[in-house]
C-alpha cells in the first residue's frame, strides 16, 4: 500500500494537525489567496462591452465542462429510468414497484451519497485550483471511507423496505414487490458509495469527457441487456434488478481502471492509510453537503441542472483556488443564467405537448390524465429546480471554507 508525501497545508489546523507557527501561515496564506484577487483574475467590469466580452470567456469555459458533465448526470439517471419504462411492458404490480423503489428508497439513498460525495467539490476543486493535486487521491479515499459507512447504515432502509413503506401508506401488494426488489438492488447503493467520489475526484481535474463516454456506454449496454432479460427472456423484476446493478458496477470499475491506469498518475497514487485521518472533518463537509441536496420528467431535468452545478463546482472551486474571487463570481453569474434558459425551455416544451407526453411512460388512461393535470405545475418545478443547484454550489464553497477554518 503506496503512503503518499506529507500533506501540503491546504486544510485548517484542526484537520491538518500543523504546530501553531506554521497553522498561523497557512490560515494566512489561504485567506490571501482565497479572497484576494490575483494577478490572472479577470479586470474589474466597466460597461456592457466588457460584460459581454467576459460573458463569451466564461461561457466557452462553462460549456466545455457543462455539456459532458449534463450528458453525464442524464445517462446515470436514465438507467433507472430505462427500467421503469421497460417494467411497464412486464406488467403494472412491476411497473409499480420499481417505480416506488427507484424514486423512494433508491432515491433516498442517491441523494444523500450524491450529497455527501459533493463535499469533494470543495476540496478536490480548491486542492487542484491551488496545485496540490497529490491530496486528490487521499481526499477521495476518505470519502470512500464515509460514504461506504453511510452505505452500511442506509442498508437497512432496503432491508426493511416493505414495512416502511407499509407504514407510509402503500399498498400490501405494491409494498411486497418493491420490498423484494430493494433487496435485490443493495449491490447498487454501494456501487453509489464508490462511483460519486470517483466523479468528484475527475470531475475536479477537468476529466468530464472519459466520464461522458463511461456512462454512455453503460446507457447503451443497459437498455440492450434490459429488453434482453426483461422481455425477451421474460426474467421480469428480477431481470431489472440483474441489469440495473450490472450497470452501476461497470461505471465503477471503468472510473477505476481509468483512474490507477496513469491517466491520473499526478492525483492518483496508490492506496493509503491516510484515508482513515482526520474523517471528522470530512464528515462534517460532507454532511453539510448532503442538506443542500436532499416523477422521471422532473428527474431528468434536474439532472441537467446537476450537470450544470458540477461544472460550476469545477469553475468557482478552481477559480478559489487559484486566488480569482472576481471570475469565480462571474463564473457564477454566467451558469444562473444559462440555468434559468435551460429551465424556462424545457418547461416550454412540456406545457406545448402535455396532451402527447404522457403516453410514452403508461397505458393507464387515469394516469394519463393525471399526468397532463399536473404538467403546469411540473413546469414551474423545473424553472426553479434547474436554477437551485446552481445556486447552491456558491454557498456550499463558501461553508465548505468556513468548516476547513474552524
Amino acid at each position: 500500500m503506496a503512503m503518499e508525501d506529507a500533506e501540503q497545508p491546504l486544510l485548517s489546523p484542526r484537520l491538518v494537525g500543523e504546530d501553531s507557527h506554521h497553522q498561523e501561515q497557512l490560515l494566512s496564506r489561504l485567506s490571501n489567496t482565497t479572497f484576494t484577487a490575483g494577478i490572472d483574475d479577470i479586470p474589474p467590469i466597466n460597461g456592457v462591452r466588457d460584460f459581454f466580452r467576459e460573458y463569451l470567456i466564461e461561457s466557452k469555459k462553462l460549456w466545455f465542462l457543462a455539456g459532458p458533465a449534463i450528458f453525464t448526470s442524464l445517462c446515470r439517471y436514465s438507467l433507472g429510468a430505462i427500467t421503469q419504462v421497460f417494467s411497464g411492458q412486464v406488467g403494472t404490480l412491476a411497473l409499480a414497484a420499481v417505480s416506488v423503489e427507484n424514486s423512494v428508497i433508491a432515491g433516498f439513498s442517491f441523494g444523500v451519497m450524491l450529497g455527501m460525495g459533493s463535499a469533494l467539490e470543495t476540496l478536490c476543486g480548491q486542492a487542484f485550483g491551488a496545485g496540490q493535486v497529490g491530496m486528490l487521491g487521499v481526499y477521495m479515499q476518505r470519502s470512500w471511507v464515509i460514504l461506504n459507512s453511510t452505505a452500511l447504515m442506509l442498508s437497512l432502509l432496503y432491508i426493511f423496505a416493505s414495512k416502511f413503506l407499509r407504514v407510509i401508506g402503500q399498498t400490501e401488494s405494491i409494498s411486497k414487490a418493491a420490498g423484494m426488489f430493494a433487496m435485490w438492488m443493495l449491490p447498487q447503493l454501494f456501487a453509489y458509495a464508490f462511483n460519486f467520489p470517483m466523479a468528484k475526484f475527475l470531475q475536479a481535474q477537468s476529466k468530464i469527457i472519459v466520464m461522458a463516454v463511461i456512462a454512455g456506454v453503460a446507457l447503451v449496454l443497459h437498455t440492450v441487456l434490459s429488453w434482453l432479460l426483461m422481455l425477451k427472456l421474460g426474467w421480469g423484476l428480477a431481470g431489472a434488478a440483474v441489469v440495473l446493478n450490472m450497470s452501476w458496477i461497470f461505471i465503477v470499475l471503468a472510473q477505476f481502471l481509468y483512474i490507477i491506469s496513469g491517466a491520473c498518475d499526478r492525483t492518483w497514487t496508490g492506496f493509503s492509510w491516510k484515508a482513515f485521518q482526520q474523517l471528522w472533518g470530512f464528515v462534517r463537509l460532507s454532511l453539510a453537503s448532503a442538506v443542500m441536496l436532499c416523477m422521471n420528467i422532473l428527474g431528468w431535468t434536474i439532472m441537467v441542472a446537476m450537470g450544470m452545478n458540477a461544472a460550476i463546482s469545477v469553475r468557482v472551486s478552481n477559480e478559489l483556488g487559484a486566488g480569482h474571487p472576481r471570475t469565480a463570481k462571474f463564473s457564477l453569474l454566467v451558469a444562473v443564467s444559462y440555468s434559468f434558459m435551460i429551465g424556462i425551455t424545457i418547461a416550454l416544451i412540456l406545457i406545448i405537448f402535455r396532451n402527447h407526453y404522457p403516453y410514452l411512460f403508461s397505458n393507464d388512461s387515469q394516469v394519463q390524465e393525471m399526468v397532463i393535470d399536473l404538467t403546469p405545475l411540473l413546469a414551474l418545478c423545473i424553472t426553479i429546480n434547474n436554477v437551485q443547484p446552481v445556486l447552491s454550489e456558491w454557498r456550499l464553497e463558501l461553508d465548505g471554507r468556513l468548516l476547513l477554518h474552524t
